[in-house]
């Protein structure tokens, strides 16, 4: 006899960019039914317009009120990443399953203080670390589930090579993963107190993440234990050369944060793993690893997946047709974007939650990888500052 499947119900805290990214993802959940009960935000008019477009039931602008509601067994926080951790201890307090968005945390400063990226990058390591250990010693008193959100573990590509690695057990020689936009549209994208740091935080953490996980498939289909040896990383601003004409064309300002980034994680077994994140690179986001191996060689085109070329004279029809991320124009050849929340592995982390929830198992993409990238990151920039490599 088939037992039905409770519904998982989902509080959402956060009703910006990565809020739509999840409801797209909900959308498409199948075998597990979830029912979108609230939407959590101080933007009355953003909860609303989210609330409308995925089926929410309702909006509160309270996360007290939210976490007080005995139906919500998830909360999935979507919030910018410096009230992470101390929602995430709150959810779990109260009784909650969390999913959270990336990076888990970092250092923003105390209120007030300004040029917080010209401060000690081992006192932000320290300080992360802190933070991150109450976080654990919370999910280990608790014994909820922490789910994180790192969409790169889920991308098709990088789901296929890991398929194929733990097939042939190949040893992981070398992985480079490399993250490239125009920069950002917001102004907080270039204040170390407003994201936490500059480029690797904001996106270089997916391919360090996905390729951190790649190690740990390698190492579970060979029986190995693989962790961290060591960082080093060099990091700055190249727009900095830029007249204010020769720079027109990129979105990258940066304050007090990096707009290029390159980091190297040496394995215990030897092997390496390198990241670059760049805000100067034109034609679209560019997201890739390169995975070799003592025996094949894969390389995962996650953006563009180039599938789908175009070309256009006039935008005429298509004007709110989404292409791609980050072109300035249809017109002309571009590769288009298709089937974009599946190969960017949205989709792939919210089913993989809704079952790991549902099902009680753990999720692909849990805490131990959220701390290993945070713990990675804020390494790279004491190793950049202090032009060291950073021992484990």
């Amino acid at each position: 006899m088939n037992l039905e499947i409770k519904p998982v119900v989902i509080g959402t805290a956060g009703a910006g960019y990565a809020a739509a990214l999840h409801g797209n993802g909900y959308e498409k959940v199948s075998g597990v039914p979830v029912r979108l009960k609230t939407i959590c935000d101080l933007n009355q008019e953003l909860a609303s317009k989210i609330k409308e477009r995925y089926g929410y039931e309702q909006i509160t602008s309270s996360f007290e009120e939210m976490l007080a509601d005995p139906e919500i067994n998830v909360i999935d926080i979507v919030t910018p990443p410096f009230l992470h951790c101390s929602m995430a201890i709150q959810a779990m307090r109260a009784g909650k399953d969390v999913i959270c968005e990336k990076p888990l945390t970092g250092y923003f400063g105390k209120p007030g203080e300004e040029n917080v990226g010209s401060f000690p990058k081992a006192r932000m390591y320290q300080e992360i670390i802190t933070a991150m250990d109450e976080l654990k010693a919370v999910i280990q008193e608790t014994g909820r589930k922490f789910m994180y959100a790192e969409n790169f573990v889920y991308a098709t590509p990088i789901r296929k090579a890991a398929q194929l690695i733990q097939a042939k057990k190949s040893k992981i020689l070398f992985l480079n993963g490399f993250v490239g936009l125009k920069g950002s549209s917001s102004p907080a994208a270039g204040i170390w107190n407003k994201t936490g740091g500059g480029q690797l935080v904001r996106n270089g953490t997916h391919p360090l993440s996905g390729m951190l996980w790649l190690k740990q498939q390698e190492a579970a289909a060979r029986g190995e234990v693989i962790t961290v040896k060591s960082v080093m990383a060099d990091v700055g601003v190249t727009t900095a050369c830029l007249s204010e004409q020769e720079h027109r064309h990129i979105s990258a300002r940066p304050q007090d944060v990096e707009d290029f980034a390159t980091v190297t994680v040496t394995f215990s077994d030897g092997t390496k793993c390198q990241t670059t994140a760049s805000d100067t690179v034109l034609g679209g986001t560019h997201n890739t690893v390169d995975i070799f191996c003592n025996d094949a060689a894969l390389r995962c085109n996650i953006t563009p997946p180039k599938l789908l070329d175009t070309y256009f004279l006039d935008e005429e029809g298509i004007e709110d047709e989404y292409l791609g991320e980050m072109l300035p124009s249809k017109l002309g050849w571009n590769t288009a974007f298709v089937s974009d929340e599946v190969i960017r592995g949205y989709l792939g982390e919210l089913q993989d939650f809704m079952e790991a929830v549902t099902y009680d198992r753990p999720a692909a993409s849990g805490f131990d990888l959220a701390y290993e990238t945070a713990k990675i990151m804020y390494a790279a920039y004491q190793s950049a500052e202090e032009g060291r490599r950073i021992d484990f």
